[in-house]
């Protein structure tokens, strides 16, 4: 007997490039707010638009997990 030995993969190719897309806007928050030219990083980039980049990698990054992989 023959058993397929070909593995199904959890995740489909969008679900993939979803997810690397969510790490590099993830790492462009955290470089957002290391930029920042104020003491302590209080200045508008580290504060608020770093934050708000860096939540919003984390949102695309449930996108990519919850996002139905497409059957063929």
């Amino acid at each position: 007997m023959m058993e397929n030995n070909n593995p199904k993969l959890a995740f489909g190719k969008t679900n993939y490039r979803l997810f690397f897309l969510c790490l590099g806007v993830i790492v462009l928050g955290f470089v957002l707010m290391s930029l920042d030219q104020t003491p302590f990083g209080f200045g508008f980039m580290g504060l608020t638009l770093g934050p708000i980049v860096l939540f919003s990698g984390f949102m695309l990054g449930f996108v990519a997990i919850l996002y139905p992989p497409t059957k063929k």
